[in-house]
Order: structure tokens, then C-alpha cells, then sequence
């Protein structure tokens, strides 16, 4: 388990659209640089964003993203799921075949750990996040 840089730059480029969009479309340049995401980064990451149906897309002039609904509507856990990031704590990933294709001593531990943070990040929001960082 581990949240590499692609889970943080997804939620944290994700969280640049929810506070900018209603000026219009945001382009990943903008927010590369608001960010300081390598652009490269950005597109591989919205072509996943795209593809889990997290964002919308417009070309030409005054094109960019959006978020495809509202950010009440978009969990963090539906963010790092799109971009193939896995936080399951446990070696065998829930098969239950840890230690020699049986369960190992520690296996229930590990699986209620996973079971907290994937409830965790679904239940926090883009909405959620946004409402904290104006609290202070």
C-alpha cells in the first residue's frame, strides 16, 4: 500500500478544476502551472480522469476540463481508483492466500485497514475538501 504521486496529483488537479471551473474551462496548462504537475503528467492522468467519466472535455478555443458532475458528487476513492492506484493494505489483495495459498496470522488486520481507508476515501469529497480549505 502506498499513495504514490499519481493518486496526489489526480485529487489535487481534480480540486484546481472544482475551484476554478466556474470561470470557464480549465486547460491542463493552467493548471501545470497553478500546480507545478509536469503537462505530460496531466494528460496521461486526464485520460484516465476522462475515461472514468470524472471530467469533461471541450476543444478549441476556450476549451479545457470541467468536472462532469458536482464535487459533492465526486469521491476521493472514485479519483485514485481512476488512475490505478491501489491502497489495499494487504499482500494477498482480499484472496485470503497470504502466507502459502493460506490465510497469514495478520489477515484480518490488514483487511479491516483496507476496509477503513477505501470507506474513508469514499467518503470524502471534492466538495468535502473544499469546504475545508474555506473554514480556514
Amino acid at each position: 500500500m502506498k499513495l504514490t504521486s499519481k493518486g496526489r496529483y489526480a485529487v489535487t488537479a481534480m480540486l484546481d478544476i472544482a475551484l476554478n471551473q466556474d470561470m470557464g474551462s480549465i486547460t491542463l496548462a493552467e493548471i501545470s502551472q497553478r500546480q507545478d504537475i509536469s503537462l505530460s503528467y496531466l494528460e496521461q492522468l486526464f485520460a484516465k480522469l476522462k475515461r472514468a467519466d470524472l471530467v469533461r472535455s471541450a476543444r478549441g478555443p476556450g476549451g479545457g476540463y470541467r468536472l462532469s458532475r458536482s464535487a459533492a458528487e465526486i469521491a476521493i476513492s472514485q479519483i485514485i481508483a481512476a488512475v490505478d492506484e491501489k491502497l489495499d493494505a494487504r499482500k494477498c489483495e482480499g484472496r485470503a492466500n497470504c502466507q502459502g495459498g493460506k490465510q497469514c496470522l495478520s489477515h484480518r488486520l490488514w483487511d479491516d485497514l483496507s476496509g477503513m481507508i477505501e470507506q474513508f476515501l469514499t467518503d470524502v469529497t471534492l466538495q468535502t475538501l473544499l469546504d475545508k480549505r474555506i473554514k480556514k
